[in-house]
């Protein structure tokens, strides 16, 4: 779904936009590094992996993938992306995901804009709540989530295949009366 008014960053010079299908090389050059993949599902073999979720970006069906780019003020290149999947009309819910180029590691970029983008998609969407799941081995996502503001809720169990197996993964969740 195409997201019209995409929310303030909340990192000084990092703006947000829709993701284009013109960011793909940007986007397939970092999620195949292997150091970046790693403690996540994400299982590329090349970018025409990733077009399938361009299809479901430009759905206009309410229940669709959303997803941002996340791009530097000062050459407008892509640096991440985030977005929701897993988005229930009628619990009000979704899940966030996020990723971002490991140039841009440790700056503390992806827990301020995972802060802006749950906050704003309370008022923007109506979500009671937004959740994330990390695998377990994952600690630099999971202390992503918590300076954003979620609480742990717990391990889910072979959760998700990572990579043809079965993997555990770490409940977050931030609430709209958090």
């Amino acid at each position: 779904m195409q997201i019209e008014s995409p929310p303030v960053s909340g990192y000084p010079g990092i703006s947000l936009r829709q993701l284009e299908r013109a960011d793909i090389d940007a986007w397939y050059a970092y999620l195949s590094l292997p150091h970046v993949v790693e403690h996540t599902s994400w299982n590329l073999h090349s970018q025409a992996d990733l077009l399938p979720m361009f299809d479901a970006f430009e759905s206009t069906a309410t229940q669709s993938v959303r997803r941002l780019a996340m791009v530097s003020d000062d050459d407008a290149k892509l640096i991440g992306t985030i977005g929701f999947h897993t988005i229930s009309d009628v619990n009000h819910t979704a899940e966030i995901a996020y990723d971002l180029a490991p140039s841009h590691w440790g700056k503390g970029i992806a827990s301020a804009v995972c802060n802006a983008v749950a906050a704003w998609s309370f008022n923007a969407y109506g979500f009671i709540r937004v959740q994330g799941t990390v695998l377990s081995s994952n600690a630099r996502s999971a202390r992503v989530l918590q300076r954003a503001r979620f609480r742990h809720e717990g391990l889910l169990r072979s959760y998700r295949m990572v990579r043809g197996t079965p993997g555990d993964f770490m409940l977050y969740a931030r609430l709209a009366t958090d």
